[in-house]
């Protein structure tokens, strides 16, 4: 007679699956994207370069795994997070790569580091500065994503528009950009154009999904 399963090897194999869908870059850079919100299949496609098919496929796998949820909105098959737990995944992965990963610490040097000379702003300073009204507090996502939530008083600027809402700004009043993420280059390069034009400006140092995550002020639809 066959020994019967080990059950806690049983439970690492299912833990194996989610692994498994959670080691691709295309597929982690969705999660990165569905954290804004939920979105459609086309759309998710356009912002992350892929072809629709292989979009498709990728959620699929991460849908199998558990990991995000789809519901049909007439023609089109809209994806969301099956739950937080979900991105608090994804920011441990983050979290260990950049401690234990020389190849991500230096790519991040490289591709962020030198956009960003000042320290950048943690949550609860943030929360101070703007109660004070030491700060303007602007979200540079497109504005379907800022639609979905966003940090309560934050301004949308996407960042294409910004030279438009330069003299909207004051310079004895800082402006905090904050977007998608800690990797989001969006925020970075908002700082960069508004130093540029002479304001003070600094980044958040997370993004949105961590902000809501940590339970802070926002605004969701």
């Amino acid at each position: 007679m066959s020994e019967p399963p080990d059950h806690k090897q049983a439970l690492f194999a299912h833990l194996a699956v989610i692994a498994r869908a959670l080691g691709h870059g295309a597929r982690l850079e969705l999660l990165d994207f569905l954290a804004q919100g939920e979105r459609a299949v086309e759309d998710l496609a356009r912002v992350a370069g892929l072809s629709i098919a292989n979009t498709s496929k990728h959620l699929q796998q991460l849908k199998a795994a558990g990991l995000v949820l789809a519901r049909r909105d007439g023609k089109h098959i809209r994806y969301t997070l099956a739950d937080d737990r979900v991105l608090d995944a994804v920011m441990v992965l983050r979290a260990l790569a950049q401690a234990r990963s020389r190849a991500v610490g230096e790519l991040l040097a490289e591709y962020l580091g030198s956009r960003d000379d000042l320290e950048p702003v943690p949550a609860d300073e943030l929360l101070v500065r703007v109660r004070d009204g030491l700060a303007t507090v602007i979200d540079v996502r497109p504005p379907d994503e800022f639609a979905q939530g966003h940090v309560a008083g934050a301004l949308n600027i996407p960042l294409e528009r910004l030279q438009e809402y330069l003299d909207r700004f004051t310079p004895d009043r800082e402006v905090i950009a904050y977007c998608r993420g800690p990797w989001c280059v969006l925020s970075f390069e908002a700082v960069t154009r508004l130093r540029a034009a002479g304001f003070s400006a600094r980044r958040l140092r997370d993004g949105w999904p961590e902000w809501r995550r940590a339970g802070l002020p926002v605004i969701t639809n």
